[in-house]
């Protein structure tokens, strides 16, 4: 197994991200609903979610009403049978993107134990989406402002023959790849950028400015894994970043090609935006004190 980790500048401290979070769009710069404050009546809950994204709209509520967030809060609403309940969660997904441990927090006009809230929740869910964990958390949580990273995993099939029984769940290519270039243009996103050159038409965040903490390159047999950990990341950032190093692995570009479009901050400098059929989210981080995990057993399907 190859393998290649960059690790960026240091984490800001928690307040900072915090706050960048909470002004800052996400995967799909779409805009969301906002919970109030909890009542003193009600119980803050915070759910891991992990879902497969490919018969959904993306994460985010439509009116089509086929999105991972309007599964789940219909599961909530029928186990709780107490009224709707809306979700907030860490970070939005794309259309056939997939998550790991999405991370969403509600306010219960009931409460129940622990374990009810998975396996109640559970009955009502689809088969392609599960509630790993749930936990009380205090009135003032909030899933996305209190977020002080967010991480992102790409798996990549590198085969002259197209994916079938992980169709949907890897990417693909069918030139060999070639790890050493790939993790040079790798280290020239680590820190703080401009990152307007990787970032969606439509993208709303209020900034294009982001530190990319760590990229982690490893190879298993004939799937690449390619891990992304940042304090936040803008519309379709991964998938744009992902055409780029493609590109450059398969020797179409240099490694030095990836700091010029860095620096050239227009999208029409880099590689065009990757499929989203390997994208997995693979959730937030918090402070530790908030008792958070940082994983599921979903983790461990994972090539890589």
């Amino acid at each position: 197994m190859h393998r290649a980790t960059l690790t960026g500048a240091p984490a800001a401290d928690s307040a900072s991200l915090a706050a960048n979070a909470e002004s800052s769009s996400d995967a799909t710069g779409a805009s969301s609903h906002v919970l109030n404050a909890s009542s003193p009546l009600s119980t803050r809950m915070a759910l891991g979610v992990s879902y497969n994204g490919s018969a959904y709209d993306g994460w985010q509520s439509q009116l089509s009403g086929r999105t991972v967030q309007d599964e789940l809060e219909r599961a909530l609403t029928r186990f709780i049978a107490h009224g709707p309940i809306r979700t907030l969660c860490a970070g939005r997904t794309d259309a056939g993107v997939h998550g790991l441990m999405q991370v969403v927090h509600f306010d219960s006009p009931v409460q129940r134990p622990d374990h009810a809230w998975m396996r109640g929740t559970n009955s009502f869910l689809p088969h392609d989406i599960a509630v790993h964990w749930a936990r009380q958390v205090p009135a003032h949580f909030h899933a996305r402002a209190h977020a002080v990273a967010r991480r992102y995993a790409y798996v990549l099939l590198e085969s002259p023959v197209r994916p079938s029984v992980d169709a949907g769940r890897v990417g693909w290519v069918f030139r060999p790849m070639a790890l050493e270039p790939m993790q040079q243009a790798a280290n020239a996103l680590l820190g703080e950028h401009d990152f307007t050159s990787f970032r969606a038409a439509q993208c709303q965040a209020h900034s294009p400015v982001k530190q990319l903490r760590r990229i982690s390159i490893t190879r298993r047999g004939a799937y690449w894994r390619f891990e992304f950990e940042a304090s936040a990341f803008l519309h379709h950032m991964i998938r744009n970043i992902m055409g780029c190093l493609i590109a450059i692995g398969n020797g179409n570009h240099p490694p030095s090609w990836m700091t010029e479009v860095l620096h050239a901050r227009s999208r029409d400098a880099a590689a065009p935006t990757f499929s989203p059929d390997g994208l997995y989210f693979l959730g937030p981080l918090y402070d530790e004190s908030l008792g958070i995990p940082t994983h599921t057993a979903a983790f461990d399907w994972l090539p890589g």
